[in-house]
């Protein structure tokens, strides 16, 4: 712990200077997030993208260098992180694709295909860390670079009589005036975490933190096949100042895989999530400081194990070692809770805190080896130093198992991240800065260090300090 409040100090000292009438006007949105402001004449894009048109081409890439030392490690396992100096990259493109069919904002409908591909690979294969340090890397590494169909999907706005109110136009809603209350409709395929969890300062790791524990909530085992994406159909009411969310989705067939299972009746992610956008800081803040609060709840149906079964099965000497994938059950059932709030400080700077809980008995099955998150932190804008689109983060995330998990880990049981052989257990703490320059129209680059105090949960192995550079392009 000394060395991480070393990291802290340092990594602290960029960060401190650092409706009913269609005829009534569009007006302002209340944002689902808080607003970033780039200057005007700052164009983050390489090429104009009309909002005009009908239709939207866009395209982004996200290359990510990552290396770390060696560092203390007693003994390793087949999913540790390697304790030798190790360094790797990863590259992300994606094109995004949208047409309006209908352009009336009471009753919009887009259609949405994004195709990407995923290549290069992550340290250590992405193994040995439950907050992982890069989240563009594919949990499968072998799965390759070859393009694939990404999100497909319809999306349709059922707008109820009062205002309309100006919207950003993104790649999953191509409209830029809609009904202030509303219903929002999308089905197919897509990433949950596009809807759920957003969060304006920690969800976005082509411009942000780059730790999959800090840009999600690593408690939420989000229904999603090991790319990140799963079909689905998400459905939003959205008013003034608060909305509300609930999604249904499909849950691979096997913890990380790449398969889908098709029975719902067996296998399904449930999530609602309760979105209040007001300050929560109440008076001791200017009126014009937003701030959102969002509550999440998820409900996972799947062929899983408990970690307590397979223990019990290696103590009793009927598995050679613990195998939870040999005790899965269809109908196994695994919750959680998520709390996820932000809040504008002054002009520049903003913060935000995520909570997260899950019932952590059953097996981590499709995003990581989490079953309780706290993290915080915050960004500076660069405006404050005449660089308007450039970026100062920093977050510190800890990360938790529950005592089955920490046994079948010890024993020398395997999850689908972790596996040391053995586990002297202590949380795994995560502290993170970054500094992301905008170079040129849509060129960004950033600086990013990580800094992990007992990768894996493990208080054998590290502390271990992982440096990145980033170059993140919109085309």
């Amino acid at each position: 712990m000394r060395s991480l409040t070393l990291f802290l100090v340092v990594a602290l000292t960029p960060f401190a200077v650092a409706q009913t009438n269609q005829f009534l006007p569009a007006q302002p949105d209340s944002s689902t997030s808080l607003p970033d402001a780039p200057s005007a004449d700052a164009p983050t894009t390489i090429f104009p993208h009309p909002e005009r048109l009908p239709y939207l081409i866009a395209g982004q890439a996200n290359i990510v260098f990552q290396a770390h030392g060696p560092f203390h490690s007693p003994y390793d396992g087949p999913n540790s992180l390697q304790d030798r100096g190790e360094y790797k990259t990863s590259l992300v493109g994606t094109l995004f694709l949208g047409l309006q069919l209908h352009r009336n904002p009471r009753y919009a409908t887009d259609v949405i295909a994004d195709f990407e591909s995923a290549g290069g690979r992550g340290i250590s294969q992405a193994l040995g860390l439950a907050g992982f340090t890069n989240l563009d890397v594919v949990r499968n590494p072998n799965l390759g670079s070859k393009p694939y169909l990404a999100r497909i999907q319809i999306h349709q706005v059922i707008g109820l009589p009062g205002n309309l109110v100006e919207t950003d136009r993104t790649p999953y809603s191509l409209s830029t005036q809609l009904p202030e209350r509303r219903f929002e409709l999308h089905v197919g395929k897509m990433s949950l975490p596009d809807y759920f969890d957003v969060n304006s300062i920690g969800s976005d790791s082509h411009l942000q933190f780059l730790n999959w524990t800090v840009d999600n909530n690593g408690a939420w085992d989000y229904a999603a096949d090991t790319r990140g994406y799963t079909y689905g159909a998400v459905l939003e009411y959205r008013d003034r100042s608060w909305s509300a969310r609930y999604a249904l989705a499909a849950m691979p067939t096997v913890a990380n895989g790449i398969d889908l299972d098709w029975a719902f009746s067996r296998a399904s992610g449930q999530n609602f999530e309760f979105e209040l956008r007001r300050s929560l800081l109440g008076h001791l803040a200017a009126p014009e400081r937003k701030g959102t609060l969002r509550v999440l709840s998820f409900v996972n149906h799947a062929h899983m194990g408990l970690y307590r079964d397979a223990v019990n099965a290696f103590l009793s000497g009927q598995d050679p070692k613990p195998n939870i994938a040999e005790h899965a059950k269809f109908g196994s059932v695994k919750y959680g809770f998520a709390i996820n709030a932000e809040q504008e400080i002054t002009s520049n700077l903003r913060t935000f805190l995520r909570v997260g809980w899950n019932e952590g008995q059953h097996e981590s099955f499709a995003y990581t080896e989490v079953d309780q998150t706290v993290a915080f932190g915050g960004d500076y804008s660069g405006r404050a130093f005449s660089r308007p689109n450039d970026k100062i983060g920093l977050a510190f995330v800890s990360n938790a198992i529950k005592r089955d998990h920490q046994n079948y880990l010890h024993y020398g049981g395997l999850g689908f991240l972790l596996g040391d052989g053995n586990l002297n257990y202590a949380r795994e703490d995560i502290l993170e800065s970054y500094y992301n320059l905008h170079a040129w129209r849509g060129v960004f680059y950033a600086l990013n260090l990580q800094f992990i105090d007992h990768p894996g949960y493990n208080k054998d192995r590290g502390p271990v300090l992982v440096e990145a550079v980033r170059m993140h392009v919109d085309f």
